[in-house]
């Protein structure tokens, strides 16, 4: 999990230097050719084909969609906001997700959830102070990238283990590669050598990044490792100084603290709700036994 954030920052911050350069389709497009290398790495070395072919359609198209939105605002946020803030904004994902599976998925969230949302937004307020120097725009950007983030979540726990983790990473990298080859007729230039090679890295260790993520899912309990996802802001503060001469003041750090604590305190009572869920139906099998 360390080893996948710290990858997938690096994706950002590659990103985010070429922004200067290309628009966020061209960005989506060039990254994503190279990004779908160790989709067909891993699709190979299982010899399993067949993972491709979804069985819910339906869903895993609406998926690939929010995934296509999800990137092009991630991009358009490195384009007006330092590394470390779009990160940390986008990062209220977990409290949107908490949110929306109320009147999406039906599920019951008690008080302290909802104060730890509370908190987040307000963390996230904290950090971007809206009003301030034009922000109030800025922030659109990651927000739009947070929600959709969120309804992809979503659709994923909808979907569940039914469609392969290759099915589902093929078709949202495959329809966020056209979705950026759409624009390119509207303005576009051929990269240079030194900036193939800059989006070959970028679209490598992204593809990395997703695998290792979803192995270390699979090798542990989601307790365990998902806090450590919050180290990305940590790399992309690092990437954020050493590249840009970004230094988030104390007010975005006093915030970004916040949204993560949030993130954290949510994390542990879905954990503790599924524990003691878990715990009352071995009881009842055993009443009933």
């Amino acid at each position: 999990m360390i080893a996948g954030g710290l990858l997938l920052t690096t994706q950002d911050a590659i990103s985010k230097w070429l922004t200067d350069d290309y628009h966020a389709g061209e960005i989506m497009v060039y990254r994503g050719i190279f990004m779908l290398l160790p989709v067909a790495i891993a699709i190979w070395w299982q010899r399993d084909l067949a993972s491709l072919k979804p069985k819910q359609p339906v869903a895993v198209s609406l998926r690939a969609v929010f995934t296509l939105i999800t990137s092009v605002f991630v991009v358009l946020s490195f384009t007006v906001l330092p590394l470390a803030d779009a990160l940390a904004i986008i990062f209220i994902n977990p409290l949107l997700v908490t949110a929306l599976s109320v009147p999406l998925l039906r599920e019951a969230v008690g008080w302290r959830r909802w104060a730890a949302v509370a908190v987040g937004f307000a963390g996230m307020l904290l950090m971007t102070r809206p009003g301030e120097g034009g922000m109030a725009l800025a922030i659109l950007f990651p927000l739009t990238a947070a929600l959709f983030a969120s309804l992809r979540d979503i659709t994923t726990r909808r979907i569940g283990t039914v469609d392969s983790t290759n099915c589902l990473m093929f078709y949202s990298t495959l329809l966020t590669l056209l979705g950026g080859a759409v624009t390119l007729p509207f303005g576009t230039h051929w990269p240079s050598l030194a900036d193939w090679g800059l989006f070959a890295a970028a679209g490598i260790v992204g593809g990395l990044s997703h695998l290792l993520t979803i192995r270390a899912f699979q090798i542990a309990a989601a307790a365990m490792i998902s806090p450590f996802k919050y180290l990305s802001l940590v790399w992309a503060a690092g990437f954020g100084y050493v590249i840009w001469g970004d230094v988030p003041d104390a007010m975005k750090v006093a915030g970004a603290a916040l949204v993560v604590g949030s993130g954290l305190y949510i994390l542990y009572r879905e954990t503790s709700m599924a524990r003691r869920a878990r715990v009352a139906a071995r009881e009842t099998a055993g009443r009933s036994g």
